[in-house]
C-alpha cells in the first residue's frame, strides 16, 4: 500500500561550493539522497541520473524482497547509464555519486546504500546511524586504529572506498530490511549535514516535535551556521505521527530538480584530473574513489601518522617524567640543606634533612651523634628533643646541642 506518513526534502549549495552536486527525492514510497562528485559538472550529472533512475521504484510493492530487488536493479541501471554517458562524453570521466535510499513497504523500510551519505533513525528519543560509511576512515575506525571522534576530523575522511561510478557496472551496494513503527523519524542526508552537525544537535532537532519541513529547515540552518563547506541535502520521513499525511507530487531537490531535465554539459577544454586521464578539474572536490596503488599510499601515510602520534606521546611522556624527576631531585636537594635535633632513643642526634618522609622513603639521615644521654635531660627538654627540634642550618642545630649539653652539666 501507499506509505502513510509525511516527509520533506531540502537541498542547499552551502557557503563554499559554486554549484550543487547533490540531489534528493521525497515521493510516495521512495526517499533518496545522492551526493555527486567528479568535477564542476560531472557530479551534477551523476547524482541526477541516479535519482531519475530511482524514481521508477516509487510505487507500492507486494513484498519487501520485491522492493529490495527493484532498488538493486535501479542502482545497477544507474551505474550502466553513468558508463554510457561517459562513453559519449569522455570529459565527464571519473564522475560518480553516493546513493542512500529507502522504500517503505507496509511496516518495513527497505534500504539501499553506497558511499558516505547516511540514513539515521530517530526512535524513542534516541538517534541511530543505520548505514555504514564506505570510506577509508571508516575502515580505520572499524579496525580500531582511530576513534569515531578522530574520524570526524581526519584529513582523509572523504576518501570513498565504494561509490556508484563510471568504472564499475556491478557496484557493491548494501541492502537490508528493517521494521519501522509509528512515530519513527528517518533522516537521509549527504555528508554536507552529517560532517558538520554532530549527532547530539541532530537528535535535538529531530526530537523537537516540529513538522518535517520545519525540522529540515532547522537542520539546514545549523549546517549553514557551521560554515557549510559542502552541499547540504536532507530528506526527512515521519512514519504516521501528528503531522498531515503525505500527499501530492514527489519533491525533487538539488541538481535533479532542473526543470529542463538532466543537461550533460558541453566539452570543456583544460587539463584532466590526476586520478583519471580525462577527468575535469573539480571545484575543490571532497570525494573520489582511490585506485588500489593510491589506497596503499593512503594506508602507509596513515601508519606514518600513527607512528608520529605515538612518538609524540612517548616524547611528551618522557619530558613530563623528566620534569617530575627534576622537581623531585630539586626538592630532595633542598631538604638536605635543612637540619633538626632529635633522638635515637639513647642519645641526642643531629639529623640532616626534614622530619617528613614520602611513604616508606625517609628524607633525613644521621649527621652527628652528640653523645648527650636522653635520660640526663630535664623532662621538658627531653620531650622537646623526642618531638624533634627544627633548625634552619647546621650551625643552629649545633647551638641547640650545645645548650642541651650545658643543661645536662648544670643538673649534675
Amino acid at each position: 500500500m501507499v506509505f502513510q506518513g509525511s516527509s520533506a526534502a531540502i537541498s542547499h549549495t552551502g557557503k563554499v561550493r559554486s554549484n550543487n552536486q547533490d540531489s534528493g527525492y521525497s515521493g510516495s514510497n521512495l526517499f533518496a539522497v545522492a551526493d555527486g562528485m567528479g568535477g564542476h559538472a560531472g557530479g551534477d550529472v551523476a547524482s541526477s541520473l541516479a535519482i531519475m533512475r530511482l524514481q521508477a521504484v516509487d510505487q507500492p510493492f507486494a513484498s519487501t524482497s520485491e522492493a529490495e530487488r527493484a532498488l538493486r536493479d535501479a542502482i545497477s541501471d544507474s551505474a550502466a547509464e553513468l558508463i554510457d554517458t561517459v562513453a559519449m562524453r569522455p570529459e565527464l570521466a571519473g564522475m560518480g555519486t553516493t546513493v542512500s535510499a529507502l522504500v517503505m513497504v507496509d511496516d518495513y523500510a527497505v534500504i539501499a546504500h553506497i558511499g558516505d551519505s547516511r540514513i539515521y533513525l530517530y526512535r524513542d528519543d534516541a538517534l541511530t546511524q543505520i548505514t555504514t560509511d564506505h570510506t577509508f576512515v571508516q575502515r580505520l575506525v572499524d579496525s580500531g586504529r582511530i576513534t569515531p571522534e578522530e574520524a570526524r576530523f581526519h584529513p582523509r575522511r572523504s576518501v570513498l572506498m565504494r561509490v556508484l561510478g563510471d568504472m564499475d557496472p556491478d557496484p557493491e551496494v548494501d541492502t537490508f530490511i528493517m521494521p519501522t513503527q509509528q512515530g519513527d523519524r528517518w533522516l537521509l542526508c549527504s555528508d554536507g549535514l552529517s560532517g558538520v552537525v554532530d549527532d547530539a544537535h541532530t537528535a535535538k532537532a529531530l526530537g523537537a516535535g516540529l513538522a518535517p519541513g520545519r525540522t529540515a529547515d532547522s537542520l539546514l540552518k545549523q549546517a549553514l551556521d557551521a560554515g557549510a563547506p559542502d552541499n547540504v541535502t536532507l530528506v526527512l520521513v515521519d512514519v504516521g505521527g501528528q503531522h498531515p499525511i503525505f500527499s501530492g507530487t514527489p519533491t525533487i531537490v538539488g541538481s535533479a530538480s532542473n526543470p529542463n531535465g538532466i543537461v550533460v554539459p558541453a566539452a570543456r577544454s583544460g587539463r584532466g584530473g590526476w586520478l583519471h586521464p580525462n577527468r575535469q578539474a573539480a571545484n575543490e572536490p571532497t570525494h573520489f574513489e582511490p585506485e588500489a596503488q593510491f589506497l596503499e599510499e593512503l594506508i602507509e601515510e596513515d601508519r606514518r601518522r600513527a607512528r608520529r602520534r605515538r612518538a609524540g606521546w612517548i616524547v611528551g611522556l618522557i619530558v613530563v617524567l623528566a620534569l617530575i624527576a627534576a622537581g623531585l631531585f630539586g626538592g630532595y636537594q633542598w631538604t638536605q640543606t635543612r637540619f633538626f635535633v632529635g633522638t635515637d632513643e639513647d642519645t641526642v642526634i643531629i639529623y640532616r634533612g626534614i622530619q617528613q618522609g614520602i611513604g616508606p622513603i625517609s628524607l633525613s639521615s644521621v649527621y652527628e651523634d652528640t653523645g648527650i644521654p636522653i635520660a640526663d635531660l630535664p623532662e621538658f627538654e627531653r620531650s622537646a628533643v623526642e618531638a624533634t627540634v627544627s633548625a634552619q642550618s647546621l650551625a643552629e642545630a649545633e647551638d641547640i646541642a650545645a645548650r642541651l649539653r650545658a643543661t645536662v652539666a648544670v643538673t649534675k
